[in-house]
């Protein structure tokens, strides 16, 4: 096993040993104006974290996000899971960045982001990152969100498509009926009235180590219980993903395999035979990655994988005839 795989591991073995209390938490993950002013901005050399170059914090729409670069190269817009921040990703952001850089941001309410006095909505923190990006000096870039962030990137790609080069969604359903059917009651349940079962977990011990104000967290599990309460579809934008898509997955996710089956029919995959020269394939890909839940994806070697392949566009595994 490398150590990659290793510290995948015992990331992922801390996540599993939670109560029921992370187990609804937990599914909070799924899916869940002026010119910026960018302020802040440092050079970092901090040893533990060597991909990291800049953080800094940018204004959009009146909230101020925190950020952070990694690495060099073309540019990658990367999102996090709810409940989550930067730090979620682990070795995967490192992976990310040996070639790219890296641009991670801590969603509305999230991490070093405050609330302030706005609802959490999808719909304008997909407006947020056009914002964002666009101070930051990128006209374009490709973008990889994952559960509560593959739904904003999803309505960032949506609304925002000339500025998406390519678009990885992990574990996020197009529309509210994507979930198993138990999981929306479980959703409800999430309010301010749960914080102190959370006082012990890492979710909110992480959230307490880097948040401006620690306090805000019952009114952000408030905040996110109220969000995924509110139905939604969005078959008609899925349209609007004009980029090259993947779609990624694990084989155990909270998203029924019907509902991941559908969306990749509507981004236009699979709907007849690829052919001997791949002449009938999609630009769009789906990824189904085996044995792994949707609290484990985010942190998966294999998730990094098959990212970086597409974003590499290095897909094609060889002709018959072709191969020694």
């Amino acid at each position: 096993m490398t150590k990659f795989e290793t510290t995948c591991k015992g990331t992922i073995m801390r996540y599993r040993h939670f109560t029921f209390a992370f187990i609804v938490l937990a599914a909070l993950i799924a899916i869940s104006c002026t010119k910026p002013a960018q302020t802040e901005m440092t050079e970092k050399n901090d040893t533990s974290m060597s991909t990291l170059v800049k953080s800094g914090s940018i204004e959009a729409n009146g909230l101020h996000y925190y950020y952070e670069m990694h690495g060099k190269g073309e540019p990658l817009l990367l999102l996090h899971g709810g409940l989550g921040h930067i730090g979620m990703f682990g070795p995967v952001l490192t992976e990310f960045a040996k070639d790219r850089l890296v641009i991670a941001v801590d969603l509305h309410g999230h991490g070093r982001t405050s609330l302030g006095s706005r609802h959490v909505n999808l719909v304008d923190m997909g407006n947020d990152m056009a914002l964002i990006v666009k101070g930051l000096g990128y006209d374009s870039l490709d973008v990889i969100g994952y559960s509560f962030g593959g739904g904003v990137s999803f309505r960032f790609a949506a609304q925002h498509p000339e500025m998406v080069r390519k678009l990885v969604i992990a574990s996020a359903p197009f529309a509210q009926n994507g979930y198993y059917p138990e999981m929306l009651p479980q959703q409800a349940m999430v309010s301010a009235a749960m914080f102190e079962m959370m006082k012990e977990t890492p979710m909110y011990k992480s959230y307490a180590a880097v948040a401006p104000d620690s306090t805000e967290f019952p009114r952000l599990l408030d905040e996110m219980g109220n969000f995924m309460k509110l139905p939604y579809d969005w078959t008609d934008d899925v349209k609007k993903l004009t980029m090259p898509t993947m779609l990624v997955y694990g084989d155990a996710d909270m998203i029924t395999l019907d509902h991941i089956t559908k969306f990749y029919h509507l981004l236009g995959g699979a709907q007849q035979d690829a052919g001997w020269q791949r002449e009938h394939m999609s630009k769009n890909r789906l990824a189904i990655l085996p044995n792994l839940t949707h609290y484990e994806v985010f942190m998966s070697p294999a998730f990094a994988d098959v990212a970086v392949r597409f974003l590499k566009g290095e897909e094609k595994a060889g002709v018959w005839g072709e191969v020694e």
